[in-house]
């Protein structure tokens, strides 16, 4: 099954998950943009998120919805590589949404500072 098929029979980010996953896993000589940030390192992700963040809010400063979706997609791309390289499903991330679904931000902020404090 190719890719493409791929992408359209199940979510879209769990099709670029699986394949970033697939890349993590290249022998070497094979040539790969999502090897090549695992072979640098999590400090190096991390810095492509950083960068990816801001050219997300520049976007988002200049106006234009082009540019905000094109740097939106980079963004959510490197955050997949970030769930890769801890072995994290997607799915985990939809599960974290569906708890917080119609529940107040301020809310579900202060229940998680609730349970740190008593973590303690």
């Amino acid at each position: 099954m190719n890719s493409e098929n791929t992408a359209s029979q199940q979510h879209i980010l769990d099709a670029i998950y699986q394949i970033i996953l697939e890349r993590k896993q290249l022998g070497a000589g094979e040539k790969s943009y999502v090897k090549s940030l695992y072979e640098k390192g999590l400090d190096k992700i991390l810095a492509k998120i950083g960068e990816e963040a801001t050219e997300t809010a520049v976007a988002g400063k200049g106006g234009d919805p082009d540019e905000v979706v094109y740097e939106a997609a980079d963004l959510i791309f490197h955050l997949l590589v970030l769930l890769g390289y801890y072995e994290l499903p997607p799915e985990k991330i939809y599960t974290e949404l569906r708890r917080r679904f119609g529940i107040s931000g301020i809310d579900e902020k202060a229940s998680r500072q609730q349970s740190e404090g008593s973590d303690s």
